[in-house]
């Protein structure tokens, strides 16, 4: 079992910065795939930004060149980098990691960008 725990979220202005950050317990032994999803309000979640534990990363379009994802293997920790905030940001962020068969999601954190 792994649970993961996602903070940083919060109130920020449009054009402003926020950094997430996922820490991972438990069997952290088997992490190979671990990423940030989110989801709007009256939205369904979507998965935003991955990262192997290689180091290889993901980004969906919307966030490409704005959201940096990061990962501490040896601290089982992930962050998301956000930059460049936009108010069609707002949403909950997940953690999510994946242990083959098993996926593991955090409790979410509120981002919310006003404009």
């Amino acid at each position: 079992q792994v649970q993961l725990v996602e903070s940083g979220g919060g109130l920020v202005q449009a054009g402003g910065s926020l950094e997430l950050h996922c820490a991972a317990s438990g069997d952290t032994s088997c992490l190979p795939g671990m990423a940030w999803y989110r989801q709007p309000p009256g939205k369904e979640r979507t998965l935003i930004a991955g990262i192997t534990d290689g180091g290889s990363t993901y980004y969906a379009d919307s966030v490409k060149g704005r959201f940096f994802i990061s990962r501490d293997n040896a601290k089982s920790t992930m962050s998301l980098q956000m930059n460049s905030l936009k108010p069609e940001d707002t949403a909950v962020y997940y953690c999510w990691a994946m242990c083959r068969p098993n996926q593991y999601w955090g409790q979410g954190t509120q981002v919310t960008v006003s404009s």
